[in-house]
């Protein structure tokens, strides 16, 4: 490992990826050689998710694909930088913020979107003009593989290089000295990244997850919001960190919410979705075993059927669910939905206020006085009104956590400036020189200063 972040560091050095000429050829290359392996890439989810092949691309490879391209559609722009005022007082003289790479960047992934999440912050280092070096997870075997094979035919080792590996390859990596780390993964983890970054005073971003709250008004179209909830939390077998977590109802219809999202999953999976090919499994009997625990308390109204043999549980609803339940505990990141009920909007929000910040949240309402209650008063990530998950697939809006969901934000623009360090220049002509800020001080030189400088 030290060989090869030493090799990535003298590549660099020399200056390969600064140009947008090199950038732009690098961002091409990856975007063709995700469409020559589309069919071994969509092979390679359903090995390691069960993930069919229409969900495949819906959620990984269209996005990173829509990714490239809006990246090189904004490049030239985004390089130029901006020129900006300076202060009367360093007349004359004018203000530049100039983009520049960070260097070699490390990129950890995790398992659930294994290819999306490698090559959405990957497209972005490049676009940034960096180095990296790709960390996939070993829970994700196949696609960690064939991630391996597909960049090393087009960039070389001492460009854009893959390390395959589990918890002992983190660990050395993470014992190196990179010039960027960018994390996604749980919350644990996360911690233990930056209190390794902090060693070298390397900068950061985590993109966690935590319990994201799914909110809804009574006002709200319930026909609508149950088949947004059911897909946003069924998408990946609820393996998705922005997934609606659980969902807090209005009293008065709650029942037929819970009505509504029974008819959307038997709509969308049939009445047994254990049958069903295109049904996604959970990714370990770690995981498996783990969320299947929580199924004890409450009342399951629909599903709770498991078959460990295939590593799947259906989807499952749970009523009468409590704040002190082990399920409002922990992240479910499973096919299980709890189902909680509330009566005072303003008294939910100011409960919701006391707890973790979530990395997403979604209201469902058609009242502009409940959305600005909500959105005015709960911090989070991201997240959308009358909608779930989607508000991540854009390249025109910043994805990313706040307090313990993460810091930082990609995609897009936000990407490009993340891995981007944003260098200011002040720009001063050599003459004149005012003598007005050379010492000696005092009398109408300081009534001067004053004024300048305010």
């Amino acid at each position: 490992m030290k060989e090869i972040i030493e090799k990535q560091r003298e590549f660099y050095r020399a200056g390969h990826t600064r140009p947008y000429a090199y950038r732009a050829k690098m961002l091409a290359r990856l975007e063709t050689v995700i469409k020559k392996y589309d069919r071994e890439i969509r092979r390679a989810l359903y090995s390691d998710l069960h993930k069919s092949s229409g969900e495949a691309y819906m959620t990984e490879i269209g996005l990173t694909l829509s990714e490239i391209s809006y990246m090189r559609r904004h490049l030239r722009g985004w390089m130029r930088g901006k020129t900006v005022p300076a202060p009367l007082c360093h007349f004359p003289a004018y203000g530049e913020v100039r983009p520049e790479p960070y260097g070699v960047v490390l990129i950890m992934a995790p398992w659930n979107y294994p290819f999306l999440l490698n090559m959405e912050p990957l497209c972005d280092a490049i676009a940034a003009g960096n180095c990296c070096v790709l960390k996939p997870s070993a829970y994700a075997p196949a696609t960690s593989a064939l991630l391996k094979k597909m960049l090393s035919e087009v960039f070389p080792q001492e460009y854009i290089t893959v390390i395959e590996g589990g918890r002992e390859e983190n660990a050395l990596l993470l014992e190196e000295r990179f010039d960027y780390i960018f994390f996604t993964g749980s919350p644990a983890v996360g911690r233990l990244v930056m209190e390794k970054a902090s060693r070298f005073l390397t900068p950061v971003t985590l993109e966690l997850g935590g319990k994201s709250p799914c909110i809804v008004e009574r006002s709200a179209d319930v026909e609508q919001a149950a088949k947004r909830i059911v897909f946003g939390k069924l998408i990946n077998c609820g393996q998705t960190c922005v997934a609606p977590d659980y969902v807090l109802v209005h009293k008065d219809i709650k029942d037929e919410l819970i009505t509504c999202m029974k008819k959307w999953i038997c709509t969308f999976w049939g009445k047994d979705p254990l049958t069903n090919p295109q049904y996604p499994r959970m990714i370990s009997e770690k995981h498996f075993r783990r969320v299947e625990a929580l199924l004890d308390e409450g009342k399951i109204v629909f599903g709770g059927k498991t078959d460990a043999g295939k590593l799947q549980i259906t989807p499952t609803i749970i009523d009468m669910v409590k704040w002190n339940h082990k399920i409002m505990g922990e992240e479910i990141f499973g096919p299980v939905l709890p189902v909680l009920e509330y009566e005072s909007l303003n008294k939910t929000v100011a409960f919701l206020k006391k707890r973790e910040k979530p990395l997403a949240l979604y209201l469902f309402t058609r009242s502009a006085k409940a959305r600005r209650l909500v959105l005015g008063q709960l911090s989070f990530g991201g997240g959308c009104v009358n909608d779930t998950l989607v508000h991540l697939a854009t390249p025109y809006m910043g994805f990313g956590g706040v307090g313990g969901s993460g810091m930082g934000s990609y995609h897009g623009k936000a990407g490009f400036e993340t891995f981007s360090h944003q260098k200011s220049i002040l720009h001063r002509a050599v003459f004149p020189d005012i003598p007005i800020r050379y010492p000696a001080y005092g009398g109408k030189k300081d009534k001067i200063i004053r004024m300048l400088v305010k």
